[in-house]
């Protein structure tokens, strides 16, 4: 594995856009981030984090058609919403913050949500994107963790993953240093690390934790026990011995967490019996983990499947480790009657 993909492993521009395009996205959503106050939140207006999604879905995918227009996106929205009549107060700041970022363009409403529209194929394809425009909307609209995550897969395999994670510490070292982070991989090249705010600076190699005592271990889950099963993680930490409390937070910075060693486990265990995941929740996540050294499987144990169009239809829950405690989850889950 090379240190922070250096060059020669064939996907040098698909991570360059990939890096840009979530780059750009990031500053869209810090933007709409910071005019969030206390009124909007008392009166539980999602508005902003409307607009960052479709707005983040706009310069990501405008960025890849830019670069490959020929690859398909699979992304999570599409401006059916956006353009309805009724709608349009939404769709002008959606325009408003995409054109701050666009110097020299004066994009109008068409193409805006034509951008976005690009993310709207449904269909497993021999080379695509998935991208999920804001994961974490609960954190982002409290000011916490949220990411932009975008991810190439090629024949079934995760290839490139871009996460940008803009509340996280870039060194998790310096919890009250600067935030904003890009983590990224390549398939067969490692995991990096980068800043959001300095585009010069050259990617950090990082890799996942050396625990391999169960009962050492910390792991992270969903902030909102809707998205995973608080009742069979606790089960579970009880069965490891694990006596730390679960880091919760919202979106893919678990994954990160996880990727460069702040966290052991990753838990995202079913609520229901009949949920299914989609790709987008997962996929870049998932990229960075496996080549930061880690293992993601389902909960029997078996690898993501990308094949299916926009879910995880093949799998049952997500398990994510420093690869080392993996079996020993397994296990664990499967003795608590957790499937």
């Amino acid at each position: 594995m090379s240190d922070g993909h250096g060059s020669g492993h064939g996907y040098e521009a698909e991570l360059t856009a990939a890096v840009d395009a979530v780059r750009l996205a990031s500053h869209l959503c810090r933007a709409v981030q910071a005019e969030i106050d206390d009124a909007v939140l008392q009166k539980k207006d999602r508005s902003p984090v409307t607009v960052a999604d479709f707005g983040s879905q706009a310069l990501v995918c405008r960025a890849l058609q830019a670069a490959f227009p020929n690859d398909p996106v699979i992304g999570e929205e599409d401006a059916a919403a956006l353009r309805q009549a009724d709608n349009a107060p939404l769709l002008a700041r959606v325009v408003d913050h995409v054109a701050r970022l666009l110097p020299g363009a004066t994009p109008d409403a068409e193409a805006v949500c034509g951008w976005i529209d690009r993310g709207g194929h449904s269909d497993h394809a021999a080379r695509y994107w998935t991208l999920d425009p804001i994961d974490g909307t609960k954190g982002f609209l409290r000011a916490d963790q949220y990411a932009i995550a975008l991810a190439l897969i090629v024949d079934g395999q995760l290839t490139v993953g871009a996460m940008a994670c803009p509340n996280l510490p870039v060194d998790p070292a310096q919890p009250d240093g600067p935030r904003g982070a890009i983590f990224t991989s390549v398939a067969g090249h490692g995991a990096a690390v980068r800043p959001i705010d300095d585009a010069d600076v050259a990617p950090t190699p990082i890799r996942v934790s050396a625990t391999d005592a169960p009962a050492a271990a910390c792991f992270c889950e969903s902030f909102e026990s809707g998205h995973s099963s608080h009742d069979d993680s606790a089960r579970v930490a009880e069965l490891l011995s694990i006596t730390a409390e679960p880091v919760r937070m919202d979106s893919q910075a678990k994954y990160a967490a996880v990727a460069r060693g702040q966290a052991d486990i990753y838990l995202r265990l079913p609520t229901r019996a009949d949920y299914v995941e989609k790709i987008w929740d997962h996929a870049a996540g998932a990229a960075v983990v496996t080549e930061a050294g880690g293992k993601v499987t389902d909960l029997a144990g078996r690898p993501l499947t990308f094949t299916h169009g926009r879910t995880l239809s093949d799998n049952r829950g997500v398990i994510v480790t420093n690869g080392l405690l993996h079996d020993r989850v397994l296990a664990a889950l499967a003795q608590a009657g957790v499937k």
